[in-house]
């Protein structure tokens, strides 16, 4: 069974930090480019990060440029989202992505909720 499990959202104020996890299994972790996705109310689900396979390449959406930073351990089946300097238009819904490169298979996760407020 594939699984991507999202944790680590959760309230902060604005400036403050999160770091989101996203667990995976029941597929080959090591071989699938990663991404973080958002969606806020009322908005369409955004592009925030992506990871290459081996994690040797990063890219990110410009609104979280010199913010956010995301990483990934092959060796736990794990990938994160260092979140920092948050602001309020961060808050959303945040997605894990798994994507075999080739876009033959696709997993999503239930998302985890980061709200941004004070």
């Amino acid at each position: 069974q594939v699984l991507l499990v999202e944790s680590g959202g959760g309230l902060v104020q604005p400036g403050g930090s999160l770091r989101l996890s996203c667990e995976a299994s029941g597929f080959t972790f090591s071989l699938f480019i990663m991404r973080w996705y958002r969606q806020a109310p009322g908005k369409e689900r955004e592009l925030v990060a992506g990871i290459t396979s081996t994690g040797a390449g990063t890219d990110y959406a410009d609104s979280v440029k010199a913010r956010f930073t995301i990483s990934r351990d092959n060796a736990r089946n794990t990938m994160y989202l260092q979140m920092n300097s948050l602001k309020r238009d961060d808050t959303a819904v945040y997605y894990c992505n798994a994507r075999l490169p080739g876009g033959v298979l696709e997993y999503w996760g239930q998302g985890t909720q980061v709200t941004v407020s004070s």
